[in-house]
C-alpha cells in the first residue's frame, strides 16, 4: 500500500483488482461500525442510506409532475402516488438487502452474471437513466435563479454547470454537513404546503377518493400517471440504495444480517413515508387552489400551464410576498441534494458495470454536461413551459427504464445461488413480479397508444405513416423482448457468501462450485465509503 502522499498524482480513472474485488482492501477510513449486540439504539446507526435514497422522491422533477397532477387532475392521480411509494419502500427494501448479503451492490452483480454486451447496454440505460434524473434538477435550478435573480431560464441552464464547482467547495466541510443543510430547506418547503393545505381546505373525502380509488381519464392523464411513477421509483435508486448500505461494518452473523436488513427496511419506511406525504400535500394544494372558484384570472392562467416558475402562489397564504423567493431558495435546495445523489449514483453504475471509477468532480460535470445540452436547447426554443415539458418527458424516460434495474434486482434477490436462506419469501415475489408487470404493462400500453395517436394525427403521406409504423412497431418489440431477455434468462453465476459462521448459505455456495470467501474483512466496502463519504484529506492509493 502506498503512502497518503502519493495520492496527489493519481489518475482520474481507477480501476479495481479483480472482478468484484472492493477496490481498497482495508484503510483507517470513517466508518459507521454496528455494534455485535442486539439493542433497537442499533436503529440509528442504519440511519443514512434511506434518506439519502429518499431526496430523489423530492427532487424538482416529483414536484413538477406533481403540481401537473393536481392542477389537470385535481386528486385523482393521488393513488398513483400512494402505489408508488408502497412499491419503492419494497423495493428499496430488496436493493438495501442485496448489498447487505452480498456485499456486491446491483451494477456489479450485473456486470458478474451477464454478457459482455448485454451488460454494456445494461450499462448505457443505467447511465441515461443518470441523465434523466439530472435534467429535472438542471431545470428546477434554473428555475430557482429565474424567480430570485430574475436571470432567463436558458442563462440559468448554462449557469446551473458551474454548481459541481460549488458542491466540491462545499463538500470540504464534509457532505453530511451539507446534507443537512439541503435537508432542512427541504423540510421547510415541506412545512410551507403542509401549511398551505391547512389553508387550502382540500375536501377529504375526495382526497380520500384519489387515494383508494383508481381511475385514468383519457391518454393525458396517462402519460401523467407514467410521469409519476417514474418520477417515484427510479431505476438508478436501485444502484445507489444497493451500494450506499455497504458503507456499515454490519455483523456478519446470521443474526447481523437480519438485523441490519430489518433496520434498513424500517429506515426506509420512514423517510419514504416523509416523501410520500409531502407529494400528496403538492398535488393536494394544486389541486385545490386551481380549483377554487375564487381564484383572479392571472392564477387561473398559471393553473391551467403549471410548472416550477408558476408554482409560488400556491404558497401565498403561508407566505406572502416571501412566497416567491422562499420557494426559490427550497427549489435549488431540492435541486442541489438531488445533484449529490446523482453524482453518486453515477459513480457506482460506472464502478460496477465497468469496473472503472471517475473522480467525483469529472463524474458529476459530465453528468451535468449531458443533462444541459437538450435542457438548453428546449429553454432556447421554447422557454420556461417547452423546459417544465422536457421534465415531464425524463421522468416518463425513468418510468421505461425502470424494468432494466428492477428485473435483475428482483432475480437476483430470489436466487439462492445468490442469496442463500434469504431469498425472497414467495409472497415479496409474488408482489414485486405484479408490481414489475403492472409498470411494463402501463409503459407498453402509453407506447402503443401514443404512436398510434402520433401517426394518425402527423399528416404525413400514407407511405411514410406505413414506414413510421413499421419501425415505431419494430422498436416496441426490441423494447419488450429486451424485458423478456432478462425475465426468463437463468441466473448463472453465484455469489460467495460473505457470513463468518453460516451454514445455511454454504451448501448453496457448495453445489454451485464455488468456495466461501476468506475475505470477509473486506466488509464495509471503503471503496463505497470514499465515494459516498468524500473528506477533505487525501485517500490511501493501493498497489
Amino acid at each position: 500500500m502506498s503512502v497518503p502522499g502519493q495520492n496527489a498524482s493519481q489518475s482520474q480513472f481507477i480501476t479495481s483488482s479483480g472482478p468484484g474485488a472492493p477496490l481498497i482492501d482495508s484503510i483507517d477510513a470513517d466508518q459507521i461500525v454496528i455494534p455485535e449486540k442486539n439493542s433497537w439504539k442499533n436503529l440509528f446507526a442504519y440511519m443514512g442510506p434511506g434518506f439519502l435514497v429518499s431526496i430523489a422522491y423530492i427532487d424538482p422533477g416529483n414536484f413538477e409532475t406533481d403540481l401537473q397532477a393536481g392542477a389537470q387532475y385535481k386528486y385523482e392521480l393521488l393513488w398513483i402516488i400512494l402505489m408508488a411509494s408502497c412499491a419503492a419502500l419494497v423495493i428499496q427494501s430488496l436493493a438495501a438487502k442485496l448489498g447487505v448479503v452480498t456485499g456486491k451492490h446491483l451494477a456489479e452483480h450485473c456486470r458478474a452474471e451477464y454478457p459482455k454486451v448485454p451488460n454494456f447496454i445494461l450499462w448505457i440505460l443505467a447511465e441515461l437513466a443518470v441523465v434523466a434524473c439530472d435534467i429535472p434538477e438542471v431545470i428546477g435550478t434554473a428555475f430557482a435563479l429565474n424567480i430570485l435573480f430574475k436571470v432567463p431560464v436558458w442563462c440559468g441552464v448554462l449557469i446551473t454547470g458551474l454548481s459541481t464547482l460549488m458542491l466540491l467547495l462545499l463538500q470540504q466541510y464534509g457532505v453530511r454537513k451539507l446534507e443537512l443543510l439541503i435537508a432542512f430547506m427541504v423540510f421547510l418547503m415541506a412545512v410551507c404546503f403542509l401549511v398551505e393545505l391547512a389553508y387550502a381546505k382540500p375536501n377529504s373525502s375526495e382526497v380520500l377518493r384519489g387515494l383508494f380509488v383508481p381511475e385514468l381519464k383519457g391518454s393525458g392523464a396517462t402519460g401523467l400517471a407514467i410521469s409519476l411513477l417514474g418520477a417515484m421509483v427510479m431505476p438508478h435508486n436501485l444502484f445507489l440504495h444497493s451500494a450506499l448500505v455497504l458503507s456499515r461494518k454490519v455483523p456478519r452473523s446470521v443474526h447481523g444480517i437480519k438485523e441490519a436488513c430489518r433496520f434498513y427496511t424500517i429506515e426506509s419506511a420512514f423517510a419514504l413515508t416523509v416523501a410520500f406525504l409531502i407529494n400528496v400535500s403538492v398535488i393536494s394544494v394544486s389541486g385545490a387552489v386551481c380549483s377554487s372558484k375564487t381564484l383572479n384570472p392571472e392564477d387561473q392562467r398559471n393553473c391551467s400551464d403549471l410548472d416550477l416558475n408558476k408554482a409560488s402562489f400556491l404558497l401565498r397564504n403561508v407566505l406572502g410576498s416571501w412566497s416567491s423567493k422562499l420557494f426559490a431558495i427550497a427549489l435549488l435546495a431540492s435541486g442541489q441534494s438531488s445533484t449529490i445523489t446523482g453524482t453518486y449514483a453515477g459513480q457506482y453504475v460506472m464502478q460496477g458495470f465497468l469496473d472503472l471509477r471517475m473522480t467525483p468532480w469529472l463524474r458529476n460535470l459530465l453528468t451535468r454536461t449531458l443533462a444541459i445540452l437538450p435542457s438548453l436547447i428546449v429553454a432556447i426554443i421554447g422557454g420556461s413551459s417547452a423546459a417544465g415539458k422536457l421534465i415531464i418527458i425524463a421522468s416518463m424516460i425513468l418510468s421505461f427504464e425502470l424494468p432494466f434495474a428492477l428485473v435483475p434486482l428482483l432475480k437476483f434477490t430470489s436466487s439462492k445461488t445468490k442469496m442463500g436462506s434469504y431469498t425472497n419469501s414467495i409472497i415479496i415475489s409474488a408482489v414485486t413480479w405484479v408490481i414489475s408487470s403492472l409498470i411494463m404493462l402501463i409503459n407498453t400500453y402509453f407506447l402503443i397508444t401514443s404512436f398510434i395517436s402520433l401517426l394518425l394525427h402527423s399528416g404525413l403521406r400514407t407511405v411514410s405513416v406505413v414506414f413510421a409504423g413499421i419501425f415505431g412497431f419494430l422498436g416496441m418489440l426490441v423494447y419488450v423482448a429486451a424485458i423478456l431477455y432478462l425475465v426468463f434468462r437463468k441466473n448463472r453465476k453465484s455469489t460467495q457468501p460473505l457470513l463468518q459462521a453460516d451454514a445455511e448459505l454454504a451448501p448453496a455456495c457448495s453445489d454451485s462450485g464455488v468456495e466461501p470467501s476468506g475475505s470477509l474483512h473486506h466488509l464495509p466496502r471503503e471503496d463505497i465509503s470514499s465515494m459516498q463519504l468524500p473528506q477533505s484529506r487525501s485517500a490511501l492509493d493501493l498497489d
